[in-house]
Formats: structure tokens, sequence, C-alpha cells
């Protein structure tokens, strides 16, 4: 059991293993390496050389095929060649050195818009001509230097497709077990929600925010990996509806019972929003042993998602899973108030989102045991699965840009520009280790799109080196020349680096720098001016980065999150227009890739905030409405999902039919979006938002005594309600006019 857990907090952590498998096949790559050279007798300066190509080679590759990888990998070590040749020719031609390494700069940033292998090549390009200069590769030592990098490209692939190998399928199975353990996990959070005191709500509800968002990201990493992790389109199909359904249902659940433990109905917001107040527990009479049951069936559930496969015949966690199952019965709800109630359902519906999770990733399950409930629900997963064909959704095609208008070329003139600087003021610092400002340049670019990302970057980096002199005094100082001690540590840091890099940009950057200072040792290059030059060459380094970010072709932060935030609007209009449309009556569509486009656009924007959202920002307003405005945004966003998701059981599911009524809701809540969208381009627009009754009418037209589930869930009516909700509030922070109800 106790390694059964263990393996479950690795996989919730680490979704895929991803971290653990890229610092274990870099790390195996340089070993090699120095194992093979080592052998072979060569020069520490050249096991310097090896083992910095090594991780190169390993970590610049980031296709998913193997047969992509094994291409540019090949393709990789030719142009590596050329480029530790070129560095070792112009190494004594200052003038022509340099600009050859502008030239090379501009390419390897501009090859990104040739997609994973462009990038790939760009990064080989540039790194091996900065180890030339590293370790100081001149015309006479070509030979052995040619050989080292044959060694090093040789156990790069050795380690990627033998010793940590990484299939597609394997990748989106580790996925799943990440999704299955971080499901479970937001199932015990969301336990703990109920049996929070007054004074631990607040941090109960944060872990249940974080938890949700966590089970959030590994759906989207699910997604980017079905196509190459599935037999066919069709089972990618499958499996993307189901994870949507249980990601829907989980946090339906949390609504549900954020509202039970409190006298009002929880705001959806409460879950997306960072630091707002938690809903406060009122009374509700009689309910005390109702939440108690409620209580032992979450802790059920939980187990049911830790162990879906021991629900065999005759077993007491399938006689769970078909009581779990029996609470989607209106007449198999224990006595509550209907708040609580809704709790049962939610848990009932959450049960059957498990059930057939199982299902799309293991095949057929042992039926034998079971309830009228639990073969009805299986009736109409399989009528779901039944109309899931393989059919390509059409795509609008992308408008690209030209000229200095795309990204790539944009990037690829600021950094040439920034490196120019960098050089220049390198130079003064040192006429040795100039390229390390280069370097930080470099990289400060990388996987930045505005000025305020470029900035915090900097920053990080600089926190990261400081940090990392200091280590590298200490480390340096305990190893003294001991040459393969030296080397291990130097692996540790490695492998800390890479399974902390998506983590913390500023922990890499300690790791790499007292790895660097551990190298100098080796080169017999150390001293403590050195470390402290690295921190003035990369203080320098992200400065010029900065100054050529800002005044060359610039993005400013704000002008990157507006276009991002349009795209988050046109996506959203697209999912809801489309979802409402087909509940409407309209022609089916495919739904659930346009819910998954409306994610990786907020995930975009999410991640542009991030200069705005920092910690170190001055600007405290600022920061307070862009973390408001990408809450609301999630929140619409999970709405527009369950409305998809919904919209999608119309062909099978018996309690679910069209409205036409419904469209008139999606025409205010289209033009409302349009007029956010249109106040965002251009802040003079006279659109504004409208508001009004219908949407609320519309919830109360049902007949009274009509069945829970008429043509229309109420279900689907609110989170239409709420979407129009949400939408209003959207437009206060973002002084959107708001007009007056109609009369």
């Amino acid at each position: 059991m106790n390694t059964a857990r263990l393996r479950d907090r690795v996989a919730a952590s680490d979704p895929g293993l991803l971290r653990l498998a890229a610092g274990l096949r870099t790390v195996a790559a340089i070993a090699l390496t120095l194992a093979v050279l080592g052998l072979a007798g060569v020069s520490v300066r050249h096991l310097v050389a090896g083992a910095i190509a090594a991780m190169v080679a390993t970590f610049a590759i980031r296709e998913k095929q193997r047969t992509a990888q094994a291409v540019t990998l090949a393709l990789g070590l030719p142009l590596a060649l050329v480029s530790l040749s070129l560095g070792a020719l112009l190494s004594s031609r200052v003038v022509a050195g340099d600009l050859f390494f502008v030239a090379l700069i501009f390419c390897a940033v501009y090859g990104r818009r040739f997609g994973d292998r462009g990038t790939a090549l760009g990064l080989i390009g540039f790194q091996v001509y900065f180890v030339s200069l590293f370790v100081g590769a001149t015309v006479s030592g070509l030979p052995e230097l040619y050989g080292v990098l044959a060694v090093a490209f040789l156990c790069s692939a050795a380690a990627r497709f033998l010793l940590v190998p990484e299939t597609p399928a394997g990748l989106l199975e580790r996925l799943r077990e990440a999704f299955r353990a971080r499901l479970a996990q937001l199932v015990s959070a969301q336990l703990g929600l109920l049996n929070a005191g007054p004074e631990e709500i607040d941090e109960v509800l944060e872990t249940v925010r974080e938890g949700t968002a966590r089970l959030h990201e590994t759906a989207l990493m699910i997604q980017g990996r079905l196509e190459e992790g599935t037999a066919d389109e069709a089972t990618a199909r499958l499996v993307q509806r189901r994870i949507a359904d249980a990601e829907i249902a989980a946090e339906r659940l949390g609504l549900l019972l954020l509202t039970a433990r409190s006298a009002e109905r929880a705001d959806t917001l409460t879950l997306h929003l960072p630091g707002a107040p938690a809903p406060r527990a009122g009374r509700i009479p009689g309910r005390d042993e109702a939440m108690a049951q409620v209580r032992r069936d979450l802790e059920a559930l939980r187990l049911l998602v830790l162990r879906p496969a021991a629900a065999r015949s005759g077993t007491a966690l399938s006689q769970v899973r078909n009581r779990l199952l029996g609470y989607r019965e209106e007449d198999r709800l224990p006595p509550a108030p209907p708040a609580v109630q809704d709790v049962f359902r939610g848990i009932g519906e959450t049960a059957r989102a498990v059930l057939g999770l199982r299902i799309a990733l293991d095949g057929p399950q042992d039926e034998s045991d079971d309830s009228p409930e639990t073969a009805r629900s299986r009736e109409e997963l399989d009528a779901e699965d039944a109309v899931i064909d393989a059919g390509e959704a059409d795509g609008a095609a992308q408008k690209e840009l030209t000229g200095l208008r795309r990204p790539t070329t944009r990037a690829a003139v600021q950094v040439a520009m920034g490196s120019s600087l960098a050089i220049v003021g390198g130079e003064f610092l040192s006429s040795q280790r100039w390229y390390w400002a280069v370097l930080t340049c470099w990289i400060v670019f990388l996987n930045t799109s505005s000025t305020g990302e470029i900035l915090v970057k900097g920053y990080r980096r600089l926190l990261g080196t400081i940090l990392g002199v200091l280590a590298g005094i200490v480390l340096a100082g305990s190893v003294g020349q001991h040459t393969w001690t030296a080397f291990a540590l130097v692996l540790v840091l490695v492998f800390a680096m890479f399974y902390t890099a998506p983590l913390s940009y500023t922990l890499m950057s300690f790791f790499v720098t007292a790895a660097l200072g551990l190298l100098y040792t080796l080169l017999h290059t150390y001293s403590l001016s050195v470390l402290v030059l690295r921190v003035e060459e990369t203080a320098l380094g992200a400065a010029c980065g900065v100054i050529a970010a800002a005044f060359v072709l610039p993005v400013r932060t704000d002008r990157r999150t507006n276009d991002l935030l349009v795209t988050v609007l046109e996506r959203l209009d697209e999912v809801t227009e489309a979802a409402v449309d087909q509940l409407s009556g309209g022609t089916p569509v495919e739904l659930l890739d346009q819910a998954r486009d409306l994610d990786q656009a907020l995930a975009d924007l999410r991640a542009a905030t991030q200069p705005l959202t920092h910690p170190i920002t001055p600007l405290r307003a600022r920061r307070d409405t862009a973390r408001y405005v990408v809450a609301l945004l999630e929140t619409c966003a999970y709405h527009a999902r369950s409305l998809a998701a919904t919209a999608e059981l119309l062909p099978t599911h018996p309690s679910i039919a069209a409205d036409p009524r419904l469209r008139r809701a999606g025409r205010r809540i289209g033009d409302n979006i349009a007029a956010i969208a249109a106040h965002v381009r251009d802040e003079h627009s006279t659109a504004a938002v409208e508001t009004g009754p219908s949407i609320a009418s519309l919830l109360d037209t049902e007949v009274p005594g009509t069945p829970r589930f008429g043509r229309v869930t109420d279900r689907v009516l609110r989170h239409v309600q709420r979407l129009d909700e949400t939408l209003v509030g959207l437009a206060r922070p973002l002084h959107v006019p708001v007009s007056a109800p109609k009369r």
C-alpha cells in the first residue's frame, strides 16, 4: 500500500514523469560520454567539452516521435561539427568572430519558425559554438574535438533510445496515471473542504483550487499527446471525451460541496480566484446526518478513482461503485436538504465519469456484479461511444504574419541586437569570458514574447546566478582537484537543473551556476574573481536583453496580453455559440476540440500575465486586476466546457433534448463577448455589454411538478446563466460599458 501511495504521489507531482525522464536521460547521456572518453584517456578539457555537448544534444530535441528525434539528432551532428570548426577558426579573429556569432544567434532564433526541428538545430548550433569558446578550441585540436562530439552524440542517442527510452504510447499511459492520481488528490481535498473548521477553510479551499488547476493542467497535457499516443483517431477522441467528462464532473462536485457547506449557492469564481473568500458554513436544518454520509461517499469515490481495476465480481468496491452510480436516479437519493442532494447527484455523476474513463483506458470491464443503475450507466456510455467517429474537425486556416510582424523574425532581430550590445559590454568586462553575457541575453529571449516576460526572466536568472555562485564557492573548495568526484557532483546538479526547470527558473539558474563552478575547477580556471565576473556578465546580458526588447521592435506586455485576451474571447465565443446552437437543435459539430483550443488560449494568456502578477511588481492594483480577469475567464471556460460536454450527449442521453429557447440566450452571450473583444482591441469602442432578465426568466419557465430533467436540464440553463453573469462581471474590470436591463 505504501509503495502504491508513493507511486501515486510521484505520478501526481510529475505528470507523465516528464521531469524525471528528462533529468535521467540527460544525466545518462553525460555519464556514458564521460565513461567512454575516460576509457579513451582524453584530457579533462575534452571531458568537459564532451559532457556539455552530450547535454546539449539531449535537451535540445523536443519532437514526440522517435523517428523524428533520430533524424534531428543525425542532422545535429554535422551542424555541430561545422559550428565547432568555425568557433576554432574565428577564435583569433575578434571582429569576424563576433559578427559570425551575432549572425548565428539570429539564425538560431529565426529557426524557431520551422517548428521543433528548427528550434533544436538552432540550439545545437549556438550551444556548440559556445562550447568552442568555453574550452578554448583551436584549429590544431579540432580532430580530437570532432571525436569528442561524435561520442557525445552517439551516447545521447543511446541514452534516448536505449537507456531511458520514451514512446508516445508509454508517455500517454503515464499521463493517464497522473490524471487518475490528481483526480484522487482533488477528491481528497474536497473531502477536507467538508471537514474544515472556520479557521481552516481558506487554506483548504486554496488546496482545492490548486488541485482543480493541476487536474486541468494534466488534461491539457494529455490532449497534446493523444494523436501520437493512441492507435487511431477514434480512440483518441474517446479518451479525450472521457478525460473531459471526469474533469468537468470533479470541478462541478467541488462547487456543489461549497454550496452544501454554506447557506448560499457558491459562486463558480471561488474555485478560480486565488485569495477569494470562502463561503462560511451556514445552518441547513437536518443536514448533519446527510453530510456524514457525503463524507463516507467521498472517501469511497476516492478509493474508486485510485483502485478502479480492483472492482471485480464479488468485491466490496464493486458494491460501492453500484451505490454511488445509484445516486444518478432520483429515487435512490438519501433524504437530505436540496443542496446536499445535489452533492449526492454530483458524486454519482463523478462515479459515472470514472467508470467511463476506466472503460476508455482499459477496455470492457467485468459486469457480473452490476446493479441495474450501473448497467444503465454502461449502456449510456456505450451509446455515446458509438457516435464518436473518426472524422477530422475542420480547422480555420490561420493567417500567417510576414516580415517583421512574424514573432520569430522580430525575436531574431531583437536577440541579435541585444547580443551585439552584450558582446561590446562583455569585452569591456573580460576579453576572455565575454560570451557569458551573450549566453544570458540569448536565454532570456527563449520562450518569451513580451518585454515584461524578458524582464522577469532576466531577474530570475540573475538571482539564481548569485545564489549559484555562493554554492559554487563552497563546492569548489570542498571538491578541490578530485576530478571524478567533481564530475559526479556535476551530474547531480544537472539532474536537479532539468528536474526543477519547469517549476522554477531561479532554481534552474542556481544549479547551472553551481555546476559551472565545478567545471571551472576542473579546467583549472576557478577563482573567486571568475565567479564574480559570472554575476557581472549575467547582469549585463540580462540588461542588454531588456534594452533590446524595450527599444527594438518592442512588444509591450499590455499589447501582448490584449492580443491573447482577444484570442481567448474569440475561442470562448466559438465554443459557446456552437454548444448553444447544438443544444438548441442545430447541426452537431466537434465541440471538445474547440473547448481544448479555448483552454490552450487561456493557458497562453495566463503565462503572458505573469509579469503583471509577479510578487515584485509595484503596480498592486494592476496585479489584482490581472488575476481577477484571468479567474473570470477560467470561470467562463469551465461553463463553456460544461456546455460543450452536455451538447455532445444530445444524440444518446435520454434526459437531454434540444430546446430552441436557448438560442435567445446564446445570441446575447455572443453579442456580449463581441462587445468585450471590441473594447479590448480599441478602448474607444462604443460597444456595450447588455444585461437583462431573459436567461433568468428562462430558468423559471419550467412547469411546476415536471421531472428534474425535462427537455433541457436545469444544469444546462445554470451554466448559461452563470456564463452570462460572469461576462457582465468581466466587463467591469475591463471598463466596458454595461447597458441597463431592457424593459
